[in-house]
């Protein structure tokens, strides 16, 4: 069974997480699609996010769609969180980007594109909100083809192979000889970055949202890892018992559960999270997402096994700030609240 770990990615109010609920409920994991606007989003559970009907940390689902396994991480749209989005990017296979059919192409969605350069992601986009934009199809793909990329080619048009064949010399001179481009072709160009299918709907409406599914399983490339153990940790987080969860990506080998990954550090368990539910299993083998429960030694951006920890992330806080104590104040005391 082929592993996709996917990152959706977008803007503030583009609707990732509303893209997300629709992904779930047509896998059958959920009986029925929240909203964010009446606060029963499966992912955005906790209380800040409902209250503020945005995502503020980046979750974890997983479902089962055309014989492949999808690990899928909705991020924060918000550029004050983007050092929460940009830790995801290292462990991606795959990044759909959404756009808003209202607004178009804004400047942070340049912002996620150029980090996903840096990154080298492959990356699909799903321009939603179709149901309510005033703008056509060849508008916002015009918009795509200047602000993002000149081969942003969408991909449901009939035309699309003429489009792909001016992508490349081989994919040119296999449309030639053969009248059309095979998918092994699509599907390399797509991971070397040299084109982006997009596609139209309407999340909340669950509209385009099935062929979206079709397409990320059909052009993704099955991954061959090693069989060295490597991991990469993309989040820290705690559970409601207050628990420390390392999470990672297996990138190569098996991580077992009761496993010593140094002489102080032993993992006490591996979970799969979906949303703020889990599973615990012995072992995660690579290309699989999970949580570590009782690590206490590591951080975000370190690599685990052959991986090495991240460089320094692309993006800074657009603010610093300092908190001043009233003299006689204990800063060490103060650290607890």
């Amino acid at each position: 069974m082929k592993r996709i770990c996917v990152g959706i990615l977008a803007h503030v109010d583009a609707g990732k997480t509303t893209c997300v609920e629709s992904m779930l409920y047509n896998a059958g994991n959920i009986r029925k699609m929240g909203r964010v606007d009446h606060q029963d989003t499966f992912l955005d559970y906790d209380q800040q996010e409902r209250d503020r009907g945005i995502t503020i940390y980046s979750k974890e689902a997983k479902y089962k769609w055309n014989d492949s396994e999808i690990y899928i991480l909705d991020t924060p749209g918000h550029v004050d969180f983007s050092s929460e989005m940009e830790r995801v990017l290292s462990v991606l296979d795959l990044a759909i980007v959404l756009i808003n059919g209202q607004d178009g192409v804004q400047s942070h969605t340049q912002t996620i594109w150029k980090c996903l350069e840096h990154y080298k992601v492959p990356t699909l986009i799903f321009i939603n909100k179709m149901d309510i934009s005033y703008q056509a199809r060849e508008e916002l793909m015009e918009d795509l083809i200047t602000k993002i990329h000149s081969n942003c080619i969408d991909y449901l048009d009939s035309q699309k192979d003429e489009k792909l064949a001016l992508v490349n010399e081989n994919m040119l001179n296999e449309y030639l000889e053969e009248g059309k481009i095979s998918l092994e072709s699509i599907q390399s160009s797509i991971y070397k970055r040299e084109c982006f299918p997009c596609f139209f709907g309407s999340a909340l409406k669950n509209e385009g949202i099935i062929e979206l599914m079709d397409a990320l399983c059909e052009l993704s490339l099955p991954k061959v890892y090693p069989d060295e153990f490597g991991a990469r940790i993309f989040k820290i987080s705690s559970d409601e018992k207050n628990n420390r969860l390392v999470h990672v990506k297996i990138t190569g080998g098996t991580l077992s559960a009761k496993q010593k990954l140094s002489e102080e550090e032993k993992i006490d368990q591996i979970r799969i999270y979906s949303g703020r539910q889990f599973t615990m299993v012995d072992t995660a083998e690579a290309g699989m997402v999970c949580a570590l429960k009782g690590l206490n030694g590591f951080e975000a951006g370190q690599g685990l096994g052959f991986e090495k920890d991240m460089s320094k992330p692309l993006l800074n806080a657009y603010m610093n700030y300092e908190l001043l104590l009233p003299e006689g104040v204990d800063a060490l005391q103060m650290m607890r609240y």
